[in-house]
């Protein structure tokens, strides 16, 4: 697959083979968060973290697949050859995003300083027609779900397929029986009409626009300086239900602080039929440049272990 010619984007369909991430699908995550879930319970956050240092260590240590992404990944992020220190670094964020996880389906809000910023953009929507939160594999989503359950005005669906769905429902059932997750399992023909259902309800829906899982229309864009291809799917879907896009992220930042950001990268509410492919593709940019610059400000928190420029190497 090539870059089209500068100044067109490139709209392609992939091709027809799992993309490489389904090739590795994150098992030592959901046996972290199973061991770190006991122990983050019985012993609290402060032990539990010297635990999850050795974890982290035993991931960088023996899991080569991921050090080669992750050494290709920040050498892009941080503009130089990235340390051992900086590779573990990465890990470490990404295993206390999955031990806080815990306390924050528990609902223990007050171990943690949650800052927000773009906060208010977001709350001026309450009880009008919702918007779409395009996330990546990046920082916490956890933190920012969490503020559907701090601010009552905030309703927020999480969009996944069913694999994953089931997932995270059997975590959250685990950690917190009485919660009850509010997810829309796409890949059904009800999809669409269940999302549209959840905006007209005033809701956001979450949905991780960083991933394919092969098969599917992507768009060439450059990332850190390099191409690479993101989905157009859920940029497609919000044209259709003619929605507002936020990207969202839940960045953490070390010791108990993370940082929840919200920028606009659409809004498709006027857009008509016949302007509809063009204003998706610099939708898809724009929600590009703006996860190139939090790589950048957070590079730690970038948790795609795997050759996320694969198609342009």
């Amino acid at each position: 697959m090539k870059a089209s010619p500068v100044g067109r984007p490139s709209l392609v369909a992939a091709e027809r083979k799992a993309a490489p991430w389904t090739l590795h699908r994150e098992r030592g995550s959901m046996w972290l968060l199973r061991v770190m879930a006991f122990l983050s319970l019985r012993f609290g956050r402060r032990i539990s973290r010297v635990i999850l240092y050795g974890i982290a260590l035993y991931f960088f240590l023996f899991a080569p697949s991921a050090r080669r992404s992750s050494n290709a990944y920040l050498l892009l992020a941080l503009g130089r050859r990235p340390t051992a220190r900086d590779r573990f670094l990465q890990i470490l964020s990404f295993a206390t995003t999955i031990h806080d996880r815990v306390y924050l389906i528990k609902g223990q809000y007050e171990k943690f300083n949650i800052s927000v910023d773009g906060e208010d953009m977001v709350l001026k929507l309450s009880g009008r027609r919702g918007a779409l939160l395009l996330g990546a594999h990046m920082g916490s989503f956890e933190v920012m779900h969490s503020l559907s359950r701090t601010h009552g005005g905030l309703r927020v669906t999480m969009a996944m397929y069913e694999d994953n769905a089931r997932k995270i429902g059997a975590i959250l059932a685990a950690i917190n029986p009485t919660l009850e997750p509010d997810i829309v399992q796409l890949g059904h023909i009800s999809a669409m009409l269940d999302i549209a259902e959840r905006l007209d309800r005033g809701a956001f829906v979450g949905v991780l626009s960083d991933r394919t899982l092969g098969g599917e229309a992507v768009q060439a864009v450059t990332l850190l300086g390099k191409r690479t291809t993101l989905p157009v799917g859920p940029m497609r879907a919000a044209a259709i239900l003619r929605c507002p896009v936020y990207f969202m992220a839940g960045l953490y930042c070390g010791g108990k602080d993370y940082h929840v950001v919200f920028e606009q990268v659409a809004d498709f509410s006027n857009t008509g039929t016949g302007a509809r492919s063009a204003a998706i593709a610099v939708a898809i940019e724009k929600y590009a440049a703006v996860l190139d610059k939090y790589c950048r400000s957070h590079p730690y928190n970038w948790f795609n272990f795997f050759d996320f420029w694969h198609a342009y190497s």
